[in-house]
């Protein structure tokens, strides 16, 4: 696990990191929720959203400023897909209690792994979940890649890092003075996603100017996945990745998941370097 505390130990930088936001929307009738435990007393909240049982199941991990209820009508495409979804807050945000922390997201994405597999088990489903991250949402997925990978089917990454640390530097936030301990959750980082040998799809806009696209490529190139694929969707910045042109994002990773059936799209395979 990469040591963030000097990071956490921040409230200034923490400002910056988590946006929370409290609160979540009625679940809709395709949807349940779950609260996974993470520590004592404090829960993370999950929305399952499904309609057939025996289709893939992805676990995925929200950007920053999102909540599980922002995903109810993006989970209408993928279970167009034939792919069902679980999207995990974070501590402090819709109805999770507790404060986030770098360090907070990395352990308790154990937790909320094991309990959605739990929960999944419940219901009868016994193959393994696939994982996708999203922004600071990469973190929770690359962690759970490099530790459990004979638990999981593969990885998605979108707009996504190996390290907050280079996304720090690039919006010029006061980083904490102690160089050596950057350059080692830096180092760490790299590491981790060098033992990662699961199927990676990483996806990231072509314009995005929060995260560079310089992070997909470090991302890519770290990776040790025989089988792994990089889409830059054109034209598309942080937050437009998923609807500049939703037949490649979606049809990729239904590709990607190894579904059939997706709606139709043009040519993805110029866009895949």
């Amino acid at each position: 696990m990469i040591d963030y505390t000097a990071i956490d130990n921040s409230p200034e930088l923490m400002s910056f990191v988590f946006y929370q936001r409290k609160g979540v929307d009625d679940c809709p009738p395709f949807a349940s929720d779950l609260l996974i435990k993470v520590d004592g007393d404090i829960a993370v909240s999950c929305r399952f959203y499904s309609q057939d049982l025996d289709n893939p199941w992805i676990l995925y991990f929200h950007g920053n400023g999102e909540i599980v209820s922002d995903y109810d009508t993006i989970a209408l495409f993928y279970l167009q897909m034939k792919l069902n979804l679980v999207v995990a807050d974070y501590r402090g945000y819709g109805i999770s209690s507790g404060t986030p922390s770098l360090m907070n997201i990395l352990k308790d994405s154990h937790l909320i792994f094991s309990g959605v597999r739990d929960e999944l088990a419940r219901r009868g489903y016994a193959k393994k979940p696939w994982l996708m991250g999203r922004s600071l949402g990469s973190l929770s997925a690359l962690e759970l890649a490099a530790s459990h990978p004979g638990e999981i089917q593969g990885i998605i990454v979108e707009s996504g890092f190996m390290s907050i640390v280079p996304i720090l530097r690039h919006l010029f936030l006061p980083l904490p003075p102690d160089e050596g301990s950057l350059e080692r959750i830096e180092k760490e980082a790299w590491e981790q996603t060098g033992r990662i040998s699961l199927p990676a799809l990483v996806i990231h806009g072509e314009s995005d100017v929060l995260v560079p696209l310089q992070e997909a490529r470090n991302l890519y190139e770290a990776l040790k996945s025989p089988d792994k694929r990089i889409l830059i969707i054109p034209n598309a910045d942080h937050n437009t990745v998923i609807f500049a042109h939703p037949h490649l994002y979606f049809g990729m990773i239904a590709e990607f998941v190894g579904r059939t059936g997706e709606p139709e799209r043009e040519d993805c395979s110029s866009l895949l370097r």
